[in-house]
Order: C-alpha cells, then sequence, then structure tokens
C-alpha cells in the first residue's frame, strides 16, 4: 500500500497552549514552528506526527474526526492531563466501554482508552 497517516492536524486559537498541552501530554517534541503552523514529532520515531494550524475560528460541535490514545493506565493519564487543561466531556458510555472522551484546551475532543496491546500486536 502506498498511503500511510504522515501527520494529523489539530487546529486551535491558541498556538503556545496547545503546544504546551500536546507536548506534555504526548511526550512530542517541536520539530517545526511558526505561528500559524507547528509540527510535534514522537523523539523516538514510532508515531505520526501532531501538527498544530492556528485558526481564528471558534469550536462549535463534536469534531468530525478525534484521537483515540492508548493507555495501560487510563486513569492516571485521565488525572495527569486534567493536570495540563484536559477536560472530560459529558458522554453516555455503553456497557463494558474501555474509553473516557476528554478535550484538549482548545476543546476539540479525544478518548483515553485502556489497553495494554502495544504497536504490532
Amino acid at each position: 500500500m502506498g498511503l500511510y497517516i504522515g501527520s494529523i492536524v489539530v487546529n486551535t486559537n491558541d498556538m503556545a497552549r496547545a503546544v504546551a498541552f500536546w507536548t506534555q501530554a504526548l511526550g512530542y517534541e517541536v520539530r517545526d514552528a511558526d505561528p500559524a503552523f507547528t509540527v510535534l514529532h514522537d523523539p523516538g520515531q514510532q508515531w505520526a506526527f501532531l501538527a498544530l494550524q492556528k485558526t481564528d475560528q471558534p469550536k462549535s460541535g463534536l469534531n468530525r474526526l478525534h484521537l483515540d490514545l492508548f493507555t495501560s493506565d487510563q486513569t492516571g493519564e485521565i488525572s495527569r492531563l486534567e493536570g495540563l487543561g484536559a477536560t472530560q466531556i459529558p458522554w453516555e458510555y455503553p456497557e463494558d466501554d474501555n474509553f473516557v472522551v476528554m478535550a484538549d484546551p482548545d476543546g476539540n475532543e479525544f478518548c483515553i482508552i485502556q489497553n495494554t496491546l502495544t504497536r504490532g500486536n
């Protein structure tokens, strides 16, 4: 197959706040940066880039696309991310769920998935 996800782009109203949140949340580092577009990368070069794009448009409604972030310590990661400025979103969860819906400081939704699998499994 000739395609792969190289970068996921998240819109933000506040670039500095978004860079601070996502670098701390994911352990990513800034690769390229300017006031309108910043690319973050995994220093271990295992995962896709996360790019932050400045917008003046306010967020409205649910994202059409969101990140699923996997962890073996869902409770700990939720607390840590809340400390960084994320919030839990009220959600009607199905029985036997393994995810919690959260939002970054700009209101972009993402899920924290309880999962012990590692990449390649």
